[in-house]
């Protein structure tokens, strides 16, 4: 019996999640799934050796080769035959940033790449990511 598949982090959720061929209506498509994605950026991207990504998506290098093999066959099919790519499902979880309202002084988290939320508490839209989260990068892009 093989064993339960473990959630892979992901740091990045595309805004657009269908892209197909701009001749054709109703096309067949592939299901690339988020954490496909992920490997894909943080290799071919963000030009991460595929240790540093494994240990970012927090599995192992082989567990992480399967990914990116299964997603690279996926999208050249895609573009070979003229076929729609969905972006959807998977087994992943979203990493977490810790933010602080600068009004009241809660702290919660909110999900990494999703547009930062008014305090649940006081509702003050003013906010700040928390800088001892080091796996955040809104703060980064916050920073640009």
């Amino acid at each position: 019996m093989p064993r339960p598949t473990k959630c892979r982090k992901i740091s990045y959720v595309p805004k657009h999640k269908y892209f197909k061929p701009s001749e054709v209506d109703a096309v067949e498509e592939y299901q690339l799934k988020y954490e496909e994605l992920e490997a894909m950026r943080l290799k071919d991207i963000e030009k991460l050796s595929q240790e540093q990504a494994a240990k970012l998506m927090q599995v192992s290098r082989q567990t992480f080769q399967n990914i990116i093999e299964s997603a690279r066959y996926k999208v050249a099919l895609a573009l070979v035959e003229g076929k729609a790519i969905r972006i959807e499902g998977g087994n992943y979880k979203i990493k977490e940033c810790t933010i602080q309202c600068l009004h009241c002084g809660k702290e919660y988290r909110i999900e990494y790449m999703r547009d930062k939320q008014s305090c649940p508490k006081c509702t003050s839209k003013n906010t700040n990511v928390n800088q001892k989260n080091k796996c955040c990068k809104i703060a980064e892009q916050e920073q640009a």
